[in-house]
């Protein structure tokens, strides 16, 4: 049983939360320029289909996540500084997302993928340890939450960018991909210039984070476990891209839609999280893997694009109840001199399961359509919530 602890009321964040979360905006802005047209490129200009997009999202998030337990642990170690290597990150991914422009094929677009995701695989776990070393207890549910919502909003001024060049400037494609590295390289030298990052103390042997599974406590083998297994049931959640690619809409209206869908993420993230600061974790947890399975569920259904819109919405308020949460749980359950090395065991552990998430979906989709993947992937994440329900018990704020 894990207690939470007691929110600090309204106190201002820490100039880190804040930069980190200005950072997370301007590169949610650079990415969200690229990613949402990633489906369409290899839909049209690329000719590949659903199992092409699972296979690039799936091994190119798996690639990430396995860094991110090898870049967490490393950060703790010998009290090293997690800035160099938020700053790689940063610096990789945005040299490299712009390329998929020019892109031959879907295997060019794989490979830069995963370049990019390498980047993001350096630079998450160290980044959020460097939040929680720079938060007091009580307010991490709130400052994740913050920098959640920062990152949706980016996403919404990526996406309406991306929307704006098409619909009046250019629709090629692969000029719109190539504009997306003035926000990326903004993040980098905001990152690089603005955050201060104070050392922290050397990490005797003896101390060092422990790697090895066994080493975490069992209620963190539980919450991970079951986190994994959620996973399996996800979406990547370019998929809803590509149904509305099927359903006739046009490229305008669907990164307007993914828009819409990180406005209702980034309206919510900072409140939930702060939420979670006075009644604990488990709550909005639970509301929101259960709005996720009723909404793939429903998501089987969808004919009509009103229909995509308004499902496409219920799944952005699922993100924002719960993204701030999870990552404040993670932090909940971790000493502090291994901080990194437990968000690396979260992300790595999500990011293995995110490969057959996605081939499972895709494969579905195309030997046995829309409908029946949608219900499966429904399914996996009704278990996942009960499992949590049956096998997490955490205290509540009191």
């Amino acid at each position: 049983m894990i207690p939470a602890t007691p929110g600090s009321g309204r106190s201002k964040l820490p100039r880190t939360v804040v930069i980190v979360g200005l950072v997370s905006l301007l590169n949610d802005f650079a990415s969200e320029m690229v990613v949402p047209l990633i489906p369409l490129l290899l839909a049209t200009a690329l000719a590949a289909g659903p199992v092409a997009l699972g296979l690039i999202e799936g091994v190119a998030d798996t690639v990430s996540n396995l860094l991110k337990l090898w870049a967490g642990r490393h950060s703790d170690l010998y009290g090293r500084r997690r800035k160099p290597y938020v700053v790689f990150g940063y610096l990789l991914s945005n040299l490299a997302r712009p390329f998929i422009g020019i892109s031959g094929s879907w295997l060019t677009v794989l490979s830069i993928r995963v370049t990019d995701r390498i980047g993001k695989g350096v630079r998450t776990a160290p980044r959020d340890a460097l939040i929680s070393d720079a938060i007091d207890d009580g307010i991490a549910g709130r400052a994740y939450g913050f920098t959640r919502a920062l990152d949706h909003a980016g996403a919404v001024l990526g996406a309406l960018a991306a929307a704006a060049i098409v619909y009046w400037g250019n629709a090629r494609l692969d000029v719109v991909i190539a504009l997306s590295a003035i926000p990326g390289l903004l993040a980098v030298g905001l990152f690089a210039f603005g955050i201060r990052e104070t050392p922290r103390p050397v990490v005797l042997p003896a101390e060092r984070a422990p790697l090895r599974w066994t080493r975490l406590s069992p209620v963190s083998r539980r919450y991970l476990l079951v986190l994994a297994f959620f996973t399996l049931g996800k979406i990547p959640e370019t998929f809803l891209l590509l149904r509305g690619h099927e359903l006739g809409m046009p490229v305008v209206e669907l990164l307007l839609l993914w828009a819409a869908m990180h406005v209702v993420k980034a309206a919510i993230a900072e409140q939930a999280g702060s939420h979670t600061d006075r009644v604990g974790r488990r709550p909005l947890i639970l509301t929101g893997w259960m709005v996720y399975a009723v909404t793939l569920f429903a998501l089987a259904f969808v004919t009509q694009p009103l229909m995509l819109w308004a499902w496409s919405l219920a799944l952005g308020f699922y993100f924002g109840l719960t993204e701030g949460a999870e990552r404040a749980l993670v932090r909940d359950l971790a000493a502090p001199v291994e901080r990194g090395t437990a968000f690396g065991w979260f992300h790595m552990l999500v990011g293995t399961a995110a490969i057959p998430a996605g081939l499972l979906l895709g494969g579905l989709w195309s030997l046995y359509g829309v409908k029946i993947a949608f219900l499966v992937s429904s399914g996996l994440a009704c278990l996942a919530t009960i499992g949590f329900w049956q096998w997490l018990g955490i205290k509540p704020v009191k």
